[in-house]
């Protein structure tokens, strides 16, 4: 018997993507369950290209045992509710930050550390990363592996659709006042993100950095090595989806651009553009992942850097073999 999945918030903009990547790898959809809040309830959502799924309401669904629970909504609805599912003896899988940096919930990017799942949590949570730490994490991983990353120091362009779609309306709404000559209103950002850019995203913290740039920082540290040092900056930009980053590393040992461009190609979720001509490069707009390598210094440390770009969140990671039981 196959185990059900139920996606928690599959109404919104993640949910939605859960849905489609679940679709994509033909998960039939008898076998999904789209939940949400009352608000949701009685409509209809779309899997695939042909089918519907029914929204029921969240709090009604009785998890059993090997059910697989996505959380694609809130941390407060994921704190409720993924110990529901793991305690009825199901899995639960959140995209959100609840449990992100919880001892014995596993911060899980399948590329990088997916073996950390050949043991199954006792806890049955396992937590996905934020966008940028998976970005990070795919790009330092095989450099870390060939050289030993010393340091990393990151940029994090951050786009309004990471806030969710009232930030994605507000950028919309102000770029269209100013282009009528409206007075410009901010409700979402602290300040106007239309031709904008603002080094804020997330609340401060006391040593003045932002959460984002935080929590970027213990989430690689816990993903790829907890000696880790790593300096981030997290910008809003006024860009609806895609995520992107300029990283710059020193390493212990010398490694030539080339040699980088080959550990990248080595890494699944990778796709190398760097022709250094006009148009040789990924950026946000062509929703496309991609990493490049920028120069290398003969000697160690050597600093490497590179530019890289996603398209949206990335999807959380697909429950292997290994949960059962």
């Amino acid at each position: 018997m196959q185990a059900r999945i139920a996606v928690i918030g599959a109404t919104g903009a993640v949910g939605r993507e859960v849905l489609q990547v679940l679709a994509d790898r033909d998960i039939p959809p008898g076998q999904v369950t789209a939940l949400a809040s009352d608000r949701s309830l009685g409509t209809e959502i779309s899997y695939g290209e042909d089918d519907v799924l029914p929204v029921s309401r969240l709090e009604d669904f009785t998890f059993q045992s090997g059910d697989v629970a996505i959380f694609a909504g809130s941390a407060q609805v994921a704190s409720l509710h993924a110990p529901r599912a793991a305690a009825a003896g199901g899995w639960a899988i959140d995209v959100s930050d609840a449990f992100r940096m919880e001892v014995g919930v596993p911060l899980v990017v399948p590329e990088v550390n997916g073996d950390v799942l050949a043991s199954p949590p006792k806890k049955r949570i396992i937590a996905s990363p934020s966008t940028g730490a998976v970005l990070l994490a795919l790009t330092l991983k095989p450099l870390h592996v060939k050289a030993g990353v010393l340091r990393a120091t990151v940029t994090t362009f951050e786009p309004v659709g990471e806030a969710g779609r009232a930030a994605m309306d507000e950028l919309f709404h102000q770029t269209r006042a100013i282009f009528v000559n409206q007075q410009v209103e901010k409700q979402e950002f602290t300040k106007q993100i239309a031709f904008n850019v603002i080094p804020h995203v997330g609340s401060f913290e006391t040593d003045g950095s932002t959460r984002a740039e935080a929590s970027l920082q213990r989430e690689l540290r816990k993903i790829l090595d907890p000696d880790l040092k790593i300096s981030a900056t997290a910008v809003r930009v006024p860009v609806f989806l895609g995520h992107a980053q300029a990283v710059h590393v020193d390493l212990g040992m010398a490694l030539s651009a080339e040699a980088a461009r080959a550990a990248f190609k080595t890494m699944p979720g990778i796709t190398v553009i760097d022709h250094r001509t006009d148009e040789g490069y990924a950026t946000p707009v062509e929703c496309a992942s991609a990493g490049c390598a920028r120069m290398a210094a003969p000697t160690p440390p050597s600093p490497i850097g590179w530019w890289r770009t996603i398209c949206a969140k990335a999807p959380p990671p697909m429950p292997c073999k290994s949960l059962s039981g």
